[in-house]
């Protein structure tokens, strides 16, 4: 069976007679707004799929083919409006990530330092005011970032039938390729990209490890290992920022807590202005770690999109929904998203932790007062429920609200 191609006209139908209802969908992501619009766009698309590839199709073939090959994107593809902002505030509202030491929010001893108590106030304001912080201090050497970089990097300049051998189907989540068919309609992300299961260990699934590079399961140990220790280095500063108990959101997370990597590969794109290399949405899990290797990533805030600058051995710590819900709404999970770039790749890993299955979560009890009710149930798989609305270009918070 040939492969399938990309129709040539698929482009000139989305940014021509579909332009005029195209809307900005990325803002009002979760309102009633942004449902009604999101609706209209696929709406739209929905006219000119009969005559086009469908998701499962284009699913089948890996984006980093159809850019060595400079075919245009397909319908399905483009998710963005030509006149989308995505320059920061000039208004006097901060427009720079917060930094946090990780070092100074870790206390050496039992009577903190003025520093020690400054930090942790300052991660509680970027948690509550951004939903992320851009992490030093976080003990993970240079030369474990330089290696995953490098070999992550490896694996995607790999032949095709190479990476193909750690491979997904279009319906399955674990290995190599795409995320699954989404819902009707819903848009398709200019990117590549490899999952794994890590921690615990019992739920890894070697067939999806890749065996070349040589060096890419031991890269994987150990960097996975060192973000396994740098989530509980971040749990317990983020309890201190509370007045919680250190182990406060460990407890909540359990012993069997998840602990997931995806290494990302964005491809050149010939159209930046119409096509996301990741569409704008909230994580599920409890907070996310990435690494970039290149500026794509950006976080909303205050309605505008602010891009998340590459600093060398910084690390970007992510709010997910499991943290709202935990921290009763103090901390709130930034909208987020991924740009593509017309000239060079780019390449990224997240580390997605997340409560062990089946825990029930819920607010800690520490921030239930007169002053702040319960704003959200106690309940279990949350993660399962989001990935539900998510395949659908929507939010699943609302599910966990009282």
């Amino acid at each position: 069976m040939s492969k399938p191609r990309c129709h040539s006209h698929a482009l000139r139908l989305s940014s021509s007679s579909s332009h005029s209802r195209r809307v900005d969908f990325c803002r009002s992501f979760g309102s009633d707004q942004g449902t009604s619009n999101h609706k209209l766009m696929a709406e739209t698309i929905g006219e000119v799929s009969s005559l086009l590839p469908s998701a499962d199709i284009l699913l089948a073939r890996r984006v980093q083919e159809l850019a060595l090959n400079h075919e245009q994107p397909a319908h399905l593809y483009i998710s963005r409006n030509d006149d989308d902002d995505d320059e920061p505030r000039r208004d006097g509202i901060p427009s720079e990530i917060p930094v946090i030491d990780l070092s100074k929010a870790s206390p050496s001893d039992t009577d903190p330092s003025h520093d020690h108590r400054q930090e942790l106030h300052n991660l509680r304001s970027a948690l509550s005011e951004w939903g992320c912080f851009q992490a030093i201090g976080h003990g993970v050497p240079s030369s474990c970032l330089d290696e995953a970089r490098r070999v992550t990097r490896e694996f995607f300049q790999l032949p095709m039938d190479e990476k193909k051998k750690v491979a997904k189907g279009v319906e399955e989540m674990e290995g190599y390729g795409a995320d699954p068919v989404p819902a009707k309609g819903q848009f398709l992300d200019w990117s590549d990209r490899l999952y794994v299961e890590v921690f615990p260990e019992h739920r890894r699934k070697p067939e999806f490890w890749p065996e070349n590079p040589p060096s890419f399961r031991v890269m994987l140990e150990d960097y996975m290992t060192k973000m396994r220790m740098m989530t509980e280095q971040v749990s317990r500063a983020m309890a201190r920022s509370l007045d919680l108990e250190d182990d406060c959101f460990l407890d909540l997370f359990g012993k069997g807590a998840l602990l997931q990597g995806r290494f990302n590969y964005y491809s050149p794109c010939p159209r930046p202005d119409l096509i996301l290399g990741l569409k704008p949405h909230t994580d599920g899990t409890s907070f996310t770690v990435i690494m970039q290797d290149a500026e794509g990533l950006q976080v909303m805030r205050e309605n505008r999109w602010i891009t998340v600058p590459t600093k060398p051995d910084t690390l970007l710590v992510l709010m997910g929904d499991q943290m709202e819900i935990m921290s009763n709404g103090i901390f709130k999970p930034p909208l987020h998203r991924v740009l593509t770039h017309s000239h060079g790749d780019r390449i990224s890993i997240a580390a997605f932790y997340s409560p062990e299955p089946h825990k029930e979560i819920g607010p800690a009890d520490g921030l239930i007062n007169e002053a702040r009710p319960k704003a959200y149930k106690n309940m279990k798989d949350y993660a399962d429920i989001h990935w539900g609305y998510y395949q659908k270009g929507s939010r699943a918070i609302h599910e966990a609200k009282v």
